[in-house]
Parts: C-alpha cells; sequence; structure tokens
C-alpha cells in the first residue's frame, strides 16, 4: 500500500511540473524568448558537456557496482568444469568491458568535438572501404575466437568417452510443479523405464515396477553426491518447462514434458569443505546478520524470529515455472565416497516401497472391516427379525 501511495505521489508531482511547464511557456507569448526548433551552438555545446556528464556517471556507477555488489558473486566453482566455465565468462567479460570503455569513449568525445556550429558543414562521403575493412574485421575475428573457445568448452563439458560413462552414477531428476524428486539407479546402475500413465500412490515419478532395471531405483528428499565420481543426470519434467540449475557446480539444463535431457560433472568441493571457505563464512556471516536485523523486527511484531542460515549447495528451478516457481529447490549434499556409501545403505527401492504400501492399505481395509463386522451382525440380525416378523404377520392374515 506504502509503495502505491508513493508512486501516485510521483505520478500526481510529474503532472504539477507539466502543468507549471505550460504555464511558463504561456506566460512567455509575446516576449522576446527564442521559440525557435532549431539548436544553436549554445544547445550543442550543452548538449555535448552533457554527454560528458553522462560517460563520467557510467564510469563511475560501473565501478560504484563492482565495489558494492562485487561480493554477491559466487566465488569458487564446485565442479571439474566450473574452472573453464568461469574462464569463458571472464575473458567474455573482460572483452565487453573493454570493447564498452572505448566505443562509449569515442563516442561521447566525437559528440562534444563535433558539435554543431552555425555555418560549419560536415564532410560527407557515402563510403570507406579501409574503415569497413576494419571496422568489421575485428569483431568478426574476435567474436570467431570466442565462438570457438565456448564450442570447444561446450564439448568438453557435454560430451562423454565410454570409460566416463561407465565410471559414473546415474541419477534422475524429476521437475513437477514446484518441487524436484531424485531418483538413484541402484546397483546396476541403470535407470528403471518410466511414463507418468504409471503414476499412482507413492509410484509418483511413474516408474515401470515391471522393468527389472527398476527393481532396484530408490528416491530421496535430498540429492547426496559424492565427491570426486562423474554423475550423469537424466532430467525429466511431469508438467511444464523448468530449468535443473546448480548454480555453484556452474551446471544448467532445461527439464522439458516429454523427453529426457542429460548433464553432467563431477563435485569436487564436498559441504563440509565449502562451509570452511573463507568467502563463503564471510557470506554466510553477512546474512545472518542481515537476519538477525530482521528478527528485530518480528519479534517486536509478536512473531517468531528468522533461524540462522547454514550454507547449503541447492537445486533450484530457473525458468518461472508458475506461481510458486522461487520456492522450487532442493538441497543438495556432496559427501566423501565413504559418507556416500554410508548413506545409501538401508535405502528402500520404489518396488518394495509400492508393496509395502498395498499391504498398509490392505491390512487398513482388513482392520476397518473387523472393526466394523459387529455393526454388519448387527445389521444382519435385524434383517432376519424383520423378515420373520412379516412372515408371522402373513400367517395371522391368513
Amino acid at each position: 500500500m506504502t509503495s502505491l501511495l508513493v508512486l501516485i505521489i510521483v505520478l500526481l508531482l510529474g503532472i504539477a511540473l507539466w502543468q507549471l511547464t505550460k504555464i511558463f511557456d504561456l506566460s512567455q507569448i509575446g516576449s522576446n524568448a527564442d521559440n525557435t526548433q532549431i539548436a544553436t551552438d549554445n544547445d550543442n555545446k550543452v548538449n555535448g558537456y552533457l554527454m560528458f556528464a553522462f560517460l563520467v556517471f557510467i564510469y563511475l556507477f560501473t565501478i560504484y557496482s563492482m565495489y558494492k555488489w562485487g561480493h554477491l558473486v559466487l566465488g569458487q566453482a564446485a565442479s571439474a568444469h566450473g574452472d573453464e566455465y568461469d574462464n569463458l565468462m571472464y575473458i567474455s567479460m573482460a572483452l565487453i568491458f573493454v570493447v564498452q570503455i572505448i566505443t562509449q569513449a569515442l563516442l561521447h568525445y566525437f559528440t562534444f568535438k563535433y558539435a554543431g556550429k552555425k555555418g560549419q558543414q560536415a564532410l560527407y562521403f557515402s563510403d570507406n572501404n579501409k574503415l569497413e575493412i576494419i571496422w568489421s574485421s575485428i569483431p568478426a575475428v574476435v567474436l570467431a575466437g570466442l565462438i570457438l573457445y565456448g564450442l570447444y568448452t561446450w564439448n568438453d563439458i557435454m560430451f562423454l568417452g565410454k570409460e566416463e560413462e561407465e565410471d559414473s552414477i546415474v541419477v534422475e531428476l524429476y521437475a513437477q510443479q514446484f518441487k524436484w524428486e531424485v531418483r538413484y539407479s541402484g546397483h546396476d546402475n541403470v535407470l528403471g523405464k518410466a511414463n507418468v500413465r504409471y503414476i499412482e500412490g507413492v509410484n509418483n515419478l511413474g516408474v515401470d515396477l515391471q522393468d527389472p532395471n527398476a527393481q532396484d531405483d530408490f528416491t530421496s528428499s535430498e540429492l547426496h553426491l559424492p565427491k570426486g565420481k562423474r554423475v550423469i543426470f537424466k532430467i525429466r519434467s511431469q508438467d511444464v518447462l523448468h530449468s535443473a540449475y546448480f548454480p555453484h557446480f556452474r551446471a544448467q539444463m532445461n527439464c522439458v514434458p516429454g523427453m529426457v535431457t542429460n548433464f553432467s560433472f563431477i563435485p569436487t568441493i564436498t559441504t563440509a569443505e565449502m562451509r570452511d571457505n573463507s568467502e563463503i563464512i564471510e557470506k554466510i556471516n553477512h546474512i545472518n546478520q542481515l537476519r538477525e536485523a530482521k528478527s528485530k523486527i518480528l519479534v517486536a511484531s509478536g512473531k517468531p524470529a528468522l533461524e540462522p542460515y547454514t550454507f547449503d549447495y541447492l537445486l533450484l528451478c530457473n525458468k518461472i515455472c508458475g506461481a510458486s516457481h522461487y520456492n522450487m529447490q532442493m538441497k543438495v549434499v556432496i559427501d566423501t565416497p565413504a559418507e556416500f556409501n554410508k548413506w545409501l545403505k538401508d535405502k528402500q527401492s520404489i518396488v518394495s516401497a509400492v508393496a509395502k504400501a498395498k499391504a498398509d492399505e490392505a491390512a487398513e481395509k482388513e482392520a476397518a472391516e473387523k472393526a466394523l463386522a459387529p455393526v454388519n451382525d448387527l445389521k444382519m440380525d435385524t434383517v432376519t427379525l424383520k423378515e420373520q416378523t412379516l412372515q408371522v404377520s402373513q400367517v395371522v392374515k391368513k
């Protein structure tokens, strides 16, 4: 409500200033004011200085932005390909900054230097082959190099050899509004077939329970991965377009309904190791300072305080998939190999979970029938008594 009132006030002030400008223009009628629409030498000079002022503003704001918000970048990558990915981004950003600084400086400088003057005419020529070759070849060469480097990086990340595929863990990410579910391929490291038509009860991923490869598949509410082991993700979507986004692992892949997309990476830093990282510690402390200040306001208004924040890797959705898109996330835990193997023990397969759910349902049904047995017997006795009474009445009538 406060924002709406501020917006209305700003709008009314704008209208008031516009009306004052019209009144000022009307007051100048009949005076010697210069109302011509043609720019004068003074107008051009003022515009030139304004262009210089805007150039200074751009550079100062860029420096301020890097100082003010530079600490918000993710920092160290936690995957094997992350450093290569970051290098590509740094090179791209460096090129953008260099080109932006040079071109903006020239643009604003020439605007000032060659400002229009009365009686001065600009030199016009239709084309200049030398200039056109220069300003066409330089961007072409730079972009070609950048694109080739990007393709090399992409191919290195996306395309795996047979040895890499064999020495990996296969995991399925299942996206739906507005949550993630994960399915592990079990001991055979092969995911069983799945289809939305098979979704029923606890089998909410639609796994084909008759498929031999699905017998050891199991699900989890958290995504646990071992450090130093390649993980191949098979990604599905139940409803709309989602995007599996692992920011700290520099990984992202769209989740498309009706098809399976793939991505893989090798985690290189465990959750515990990342929590001990100096940059992460500094960021977490800053976040908790903000949460502490917010908690004081909440407590003063009678609401519970916010709990301290602890760093965790997250799987996020990077597509606007609906009203609760912002809350579509899953905790990712990077374990040591020993911790991961310990976590794997005693995991219940989907087939076992479905069988247990059916057994529980049958037991509940049987218990309900036993509980209703006396009532049913009473109903039967009542029906029998009514029939006997009817028979007696008929005999009496005869």
